[in-house]
């Protein structure tokens, strides 16, 4: 190599060609000497990838095994819901924003049926028992949520055991789900006005019988991977994101409060009455992959406390607001083949006066109207902030609904987490994020 005007001398080694440097841009010298400047590499983490699951496709630039530079790269499960809303009617839209984040389909719909309870201005309307069911299946949810963010993350990180008890337990909640809304997800459960239908005594004899088998449960998980040296290894210290950096993002739910801010929804703009609720906000000061375990993990306990003062408040009582005009008829009655109403609930609509029977066709063929208008609402969801603005024009249809979806807000940070850190690392620190990308693309 000719040396420049930047170089003295140069000489010969043992270690190969020795430049001193006089001067100059130092990337500019070391792009034209260091001998592995040319060997960076990029490399696509995903679409097809065990750790994305053929929907998240991550462009890594590598020098070595270390991440000079991360980019996500999304859309791999677009559905375009929000854009099919427009084009069903407002009781319709629960079927469809339930199905986004397919491990939290429960907030999908309270958020949604929120926004158009505030639309018609019958928030204060809405019975109590139905208020205390949705505390009671949101939090169910987020627990059943948090156990596939466990089992998954530690399959990805070498821990094969704890995913199979993570589906286990899960498995026990989508059973209560089945018996309450007869299905396992996607429940379009609640709806605008209330919730499709009651609670059935059954069901509480499952959720008492969770209750009690749970914590010996966590007790295990903690047991398996706390004090496991390379669980802590590989999670310690590991995609680092202080409490600075989520702020600036947009980052919410158990990676802001795992860096160290109590910030939830539930205690900062309650509502469903949470305010009335007896339960702590976990936190951890490092913002690191352990400190996101260890927040899930405390979250799990908090929502089963909450669980468990919902049940205590179950009191009897209509669980769809009264006014005839928008209240979904939400008395079903499984037929003799396991499907659609029975018959004799056919015939008791039937056999109503002629103008109830119209008034049924209407509202479900054509749905209600709601006044024009346009509202946010935001609730805690098991990834943080799930906002749902929502448009009316006065008509049967939304005009415009778009959510805020935690998910693809924080799949933001994952640059921030595994730039200059270990390619190993991004896969720890993107499951540290809890990305659902059905949520993320909609």
């Amino acid at each position: 190599m000719t040396a420049t005007s930047n170089y003295a001398s140069e000489h010969e080694t043992d270690e190969g060609r020795v430049f001193t440097v006089t001067g100059g841009d130092w990337d500019t010298i070391v792009a034209g000497t260091d001998p592995i400047n040319d060997e960076r590499i990029i490399v696509n983490m995903g679409p097809q990838h065990p750790s994305t699951h053929g929907v998240l496709r991550l462009i890594l630039e590598l020098e070595g095994e270390t991440v000079r530079e991360a980019r996500s790269v999304i859309g791999y499960l677009h559905t375009g819901i929000e854009k099919n809303l427009e084009y069903r009617n407002w009781v319709q839209g629960s079927t469809f924003v339930t199905r986004m984040d397919y491990l939290a389909p429960i907030f999908n719909e309270t958020a949604y049926a929120l926004a158009v309870e505030k639309l018609l201005g019958i928030t204060d309307d809405i019975t109590e028992r139905a208020t205390t069911i949705r505390v009671l299946m949101m939090e169910l949810n987020r627990i059943s949520s948090h156990l596939v963010w466990l089992a998954t993350t530690g399959m990805e990180l070498g821990a094969i055991s704890i995913m199979l008890y993570g589906f286990r337990e899960r498995e026990y909640i989508l059973d209560i789900f089945e018996t309450i809304t007869g299905l396992r997800m996607n429940h379009a459960y609640v709806r605008p006005g209330g919730v499709a239908q009651d609670v059935p005594d059954e069901a509480i004899v499952k959720i008492r019988e969770f209750l009690k088998m749970m914590p010996k449960k966590l007790k295990e998980y903690e047991d398996l991977l706390s004090g496991q040296p390379i669980w802590t290894e590989r999670t310690k210290g590991v995609a680092v994101l202080d409490v600075t950096g989520c702020v600036a993002l947009g980052i919410t739910g158990p990676v802001l409060r795992s860096a160290g801010l109590a910030w939830d929804l539930r205690k900062t703009m309650p509502y469903c009455g949470y305010e009335t609720y007896e339960f702590d906000v976990p936190t951890h000061p490092d913002g690191d992959v352990w400190g996101r375990y260890l927040v899930r993990l405390a979250e799990i306990r908090e929502s089963m406390k909450l669980v468990e003062q919902a049940l205590d408040r179950l009191r009897p009582g209509p669980v769809m607001v009264a006014d005839r005009k928008i209240a979904w008829p939400a008395q079903l009655a499984i037929g003799v083949d396991g499907m659609g109403n029975s018959l004799e609930h056919v015939a008791k609509i039937m056999g109503q006066s002629m103008e109830s029977l119209i008034h049924h066709f209407k509202l479900v063929t054509e749905g209600f109207r709601v006044p024009p208008g346009q509202v946010y609402v935001a609730i805690e969801a098991p990834r943080g902030e799930l906002g749902v603005h929502a448009v009316s024009d006065g008509g049967t249809r939304p005009y415009r609904v778009h959510y805020r979806e935690p998910s693809f807000v924080n799949l933001q940070a994952l640059p921030a987490m595994a730039e200059g850190g270990l390619i190993a690392d991004v896969i720890a620190g993107g499951a540290s994020l809890d990305p659902v990308m059905g949520g993320c693309d909609r």
